[in-house]
């Protein structure tokens, strides 16, 4: 856990389940730790080479909110499976009527009166089980294999190969039911809060239209009551 004032972040590193010609994801979790309402924005040192979801957001207090970081998918293996890809998050109080949607563009500005709270974390990159422990002789492994190699080394990244696709098949299986429940958690938000905004055109609308029977109402009865009564 990484934590401030304002939010804790978890886990401590984004881990990425590292395979070629795969997008790989991470989910991070943000929690407000405080009674006020936070605006968080993510920053990357490698914009394209990461998708994240939301990027900023506004957390109620007390409340949390799932990031999903996508890593776009990889030509070739890093030098010793290492990254040096960071991120920063970037917190600070925002007040309750700010949409989350529609955060101001200066929110993050460093100013005088303004506490901004950051926090950095690096990426880790990790092989799918059955994966040699040593990633030097893994990728050596792979480019024998890509180029013909003897016929032991065939066959033993041939068996490497199935088990990385069994444990591919797992991951992206709870990769996607955790998407979904995001995309459902945010589907959810955008139907509370269109639900709020139309019951508060409701309320006006109505107010207006009963403002406008009453003061009906009142003009004709002041014109009954100030009619002249008839003559016999």
């Amino acid at each position: 856990m990484v934590g401030g004032a304002l939010i804790s972040v978890y886990p401590d590193d984004l881990t990425f389940l590292f395979e070629l010609d795969k997008p790989c994801y991470c989910n991070l979790k943000v929690v407000n730790n405080s009674e006020h309402h936070v605006a968080f924005k993510v920053k990357t040192t490698s914009p394209r080479k990461y998708f994240v979801r939301p990027n900023a957001s506004v957390v109620q207090p007390w409340d949390s909110c799932t990031i999903t970081i996508t890593l776009q998918s990889q030509k070739e293996y890093p030098p010793d499976m290492q990254s040096k890809d960071k991120f920063l998050i970037q917190s600070t109080r925002v007040a309750a009527s700010t949409d989350m949607d529609e955060i101001p563009p200066d929110t993050f500005n460093k100013e005088a009166d303004k506490v901004i709270e950051e926090m950095k974390l690096k990426v880790v990159y990790t092989l799918p089980s059955g994966s040699s422990d040593d990633s030097g002789v893994t990728s050596s492994a792979n480019r024998s294999f890509k180029q013909g190699g003897d016929d032991l080394s065939m066959l033993k990244n041939a068996s490497i190969e199935e088990i990385q696709t069994i444990q591919r098949l797992k991951d992206e299986r709870d990769n996607n039911l955790q998407q979904n429940q995001q995309m459902q958690r945010e589907l959810d938000m955008l139907r509370r809060r269109r639900s709020r905004k139309g019951d508060a055109g409701f309320s006006l609308t109505f107010a207006a239209f009963a403002g406008i029977i009453g003061l009906l109402v009142g003009l004709l009865m002041s014109l009954i009551f100030s009619s002249p009564p008839a003559t016999a």
